[in-house]
């Protein structure tokens, strides 16, 4: 399986700018569409003057690009805002319906697949759950499910969707004992490239990424990310993932697995170590609710519809939240977060209660010499990873690294 997601674009054929490369005008005047494309997503709004005193851009230049990007439908025009003197300013904004995207969640009990305009919002979507993910059936259920939703959009709309993002866990063989699959039928993961299955069955680009790094990069971009320059991150799926965000920007590290958080060491209720991941997971619930007899199928239908499963999930709140505690206090004694965001696959009240208790635990753990982040509940939802796998193909066209806003002029 691919599992990098800069590698993927080149296999796909896709050019990658490079900011420390050479530009000729075409290059530099992309980049430039992306920036003004890029900080209009920041902000929201911005009218020409405004781009060009964040940007360092000239108006004349900025007129230009603007001019462009509204011939294009990539921009539209807000409401004038008068002031005391002079012409009014006019807002641009981002045009929902200028582009789509694809985004697939691959679940170790679920499937989704979503479209997503400009602007982050998903228009349709597709569920499906699974006892484990195998390659041929996840394979069909993208195609397909692109298909089926292609149904339902016009030609122009087809014309415009960007491509397929895929968040996917990286080594899906590795867990065949945690999610109860057959070790050999899970083994088929480790020689298939899903990226390239995809890619020579649709016309559309496709992008791969590891599904928490995803999550991560869904939260920077339409989530807290505003707020908090560095955060850690944590999404607690069937198996709990994560990522770092540091100076606005999606710190991969060395391997591409810096802020996996799943193997951190914990102390579990006994005080025994364990890692993260076996302890603050969705497996750990199912396991929970499994041996007291209740159905744990419901926590697969929909992230949003979960049911109160009373005391076995109060358990389960209390066990995470401690374990997440000594993993936030960990992450706060080498980097100076500003805040720690919690967010997973279920409803929101879930996620209230998980960080209620989490901020209850960690007052409980010695702090001293540990400046603490805010601990704070995420702002994307159960549908991060496939909103962040949805990103992919429009940054790789439309936009740019966030670093570079993280340096605009203010």
């Amino acid at each position: 399986m691919v599992q990098d997601a800069e590698t993927a674009n080149v296999a796909a054929g896709l050019d990658i700018v490079d900011p420390g490369g050479g530009a000729n005008l075409p290059r530099v005047r992309a980049y430039n569409e992306r920036l003004v494309m890029s900080l209009v997503r920041r902000h929201g709004s911005l009218s020409k003057a405004d781009i060009a005193r964040r940007s360092g851009l000239s108006a004349q230049t900025v007129s230009v690009i603007m001019r462009s990007l509204e011939k294009d439908e990539l921009l539209i025009r807000g409401e004038p805002v008068r002031g005391r003197v002079g012409q009014p300013s006019i807002p641009m904004r981002l045009n929902p319906d200028a582009v789509y995207s694809y985004g697939v969640k691959i679940g170790r009990r679920s499937c989704d697949l979503v479209l997503m305009d400009f602007v982050g919002t998903i228009r349709l979507q597709l569920h499906r759950t699974h006892a484990y993910p195998m390659p041929q059936d996840i394979l069909a259920f993208i195609i397909e499910g692109i298909e089926q939703i292609e149904t339902l959009l016009t030609q122009d709309q087809q014309k415009r969707v960007a491509g397929v993002g895929i968040a996917t866990p990286f080594q899906l063989w590795s867990w065949a004992g945690e999610t109860g699959a057959p070790k050999a039928e899970m083994e088929t993961w480790r020689d298939f490239d899903l990226r390239e299955a995809v890619a020579s069955r649709t016309q559309h680009p496709v992008f791969l990424r590891n599904d928490a790094t995803s999550a991560c990069g869904a939260e920077l971009i339409f989530g807290v990310g505003a707020s908090y320059p560095d955060f850690v991150y944590f999404y607690i799926g069937s198996f709990i993932g994560g990522g770092v965000v540091l100076n606005s920007t999606l710190f991969s590290g060395r391997t591409g697995t810096a802020g996996a958080v799943g193997p951190l060491q914990v102390s579990d209720k006994n005080g025994k170590p364990q890692q993260l991941l076996k302890i603050a997971s969705i497996f750990v619930l199912e396991n929970l609710l499994r041996e007291r007899g209740i159905d744990p199928q419901p926590l697969w239908y929909s992230a949003d519809e979960w049911i109160d499963f009373g005391a076995p999930l109060e358990s389960w709140i209390q066990l995470t939240a401690a374990a997440l505690a000594q993993a936030i206090v960990s992450a706060a004694s080498i980097i100076d977060f500003g805040a720690a965001v919690i967010d997973g696959g279920f409803p929101n009240w879930v996620r209230a209660r998980i960080v209620a208790a989490i901020r209850k635990a960690a007052g409980e753990l010695d702090l001293e010499g540990v400046v603490m982040p805010e601990i704070i509940e995420g702002a994307v939802g159960a549908q991060a990873r496939a909103i962040g796998g949805a990103s992919l193909p429009l940054f790789s066209r439309y936009l740019i690294d966030t670093n570079v806003l993280f340096k605009e002029a203010s």
